[in-house]
């Protein structure tokens, strides 16, 4: 099979041929139809996640069809149609596993693309467990960006504490938050997209937005106070600064979600926090089941992903395109 790999840390894409790899009990093979690139690919890519070996097969936003499944696997069969996402397995030894919180695994928690071979390849091979069922109606190259960007989303979303009619805000127009303002007008959210410069707006307004605040026209908190405040804000733009200037714009008893990962910390006024007894958390993607809900959720409200395609060969030029900033606005490899 053909695979993409990382050789060396820092080091270029490498397109090898591998022998095709058998489930071992309790494992499952997947034929690769598409695979998402992630900005957390770089953490492959560079070499930055502690005590990676190399080579590694990035991907983790998986779509295919299982293969062929190993021995003392029940619930899938050949012909089946499944993502995978981030969590990768777990030991089950530590009380994170048995809570299938992957994220906060220290020992023996297991990450797709990462600590085990993930999409860029034309075959993988993955425990029982971390698939998630595909529905019909909803293609592989659609389906591949939610089993990350999507569940992320969708999943800090179900999870925020708001209720149908609250009012949502999501920060950023890219590759999450895109996703983020169709989640929250399908849920049946009062929808309101901030991003900078008036020619977002129509994007925002076709994607479900009920609201627009063009945070470079003035002062967003103030503009989301007018509105009556946010019960939530999803903030998905990679920007500290923009965080910060939102937080007052919040209800009472409002929190910020951070999806996204700026390098710079947070300046957050005490009193903003005390006053409206507003708060901040973060919040990861989710295991299988929670990118099986997204899929299904997906499929059912119409919420599609924008994405530009690549073909497998042509992983370097996509990743490259994804970390530029450019892509519209997921890229998505195509795997024959």
């Amino acid at each position: 099979m053909k695979v993409v790999q990382v050789g060396s840390p820092k080091g270029p894409f490498e397109q090898v041929e591998r022998e095709i790899p058998r489930p071992a009990r309790g494992e499952v093979r997947v034929r690769v139809e598409a695979c998402g690139i992630c900005h957390s690919d770089v953490l492959t890519k560079e070499g930055l996640w502690p005590g990676i070996q190399l080579p590694r097969v990035p991907g983790h936003e998986i779509a295919g069809v299982v293969d062929e499944v190993g021995e003392g696997v029940a619930a899938w069969k050949a012909g089946q149609r499944v993502g995978i996402g981030w969590h990768g397995g777990h030991c089950g030894w530590c009380d994170p596993c048995r809570r299938a919180d992957f994220l906060l695994c220290r020992v023996a928690g297991r990450v797709t693309g990462i600590t085990r071979d993930g999409g860029y390849a034309q075959f993988v091979v993955v425990p029982k467990g971390v698939l998630a069922a595909i529905p019909d109606g909803l293609s592989s190259v659609d389906a591949a960006p939610l089993m990350c960007a999507g569940v992320t989303t969708f999943n800090s979303l179900r999870h925020s504490g708001a209720r149908p009619g609250d009012t949502v805000a999501v920060l950023g127009i890219g590759g999450l938050g895109h996703l983020g303002v169709q989640y929250a007008a399908k849920a049946g959210f009062r929808t309101v997209a901030i991003a900078r410069g008036r020619d977002k707006e129509e994007l925002a307004r076709r994607l479900g937005a009920h609201e627009y605040v063009d945070s470079a026209a003035g002062d967003p908190a103030q503009a989301l106070t007018k509105l009556g405040g946010a019960n939530v804000i999803l903030a998905t733009a990679v920007n500290a600064a923009a965080m910060s200037a939102v937080i007052g714009g919040l209800a009472v008893d409002g929190k910020l979600i951070v999806l996204g990962a700026p390098h710079e910390p947070l300046q957050v006024p005490a009193g903003l926090l005390i006053g409206g007894r507003r708060s901040i958390s973060g919040w990861p993607s989710g295991t299988a089941i929670d990118s099986q809900d997204t899929l299904a959720f997906s499929a059912a409200s119409g919420v599609r992903p924008m994405v530009e395609t690549f073909p497998l060969e042509r992983a370097a030029e996509a990743y490259d395109r994804m970390m530029s900033g450019e892509a519209r606005f997921r890229v998505v490899l195509t795997v024959a």
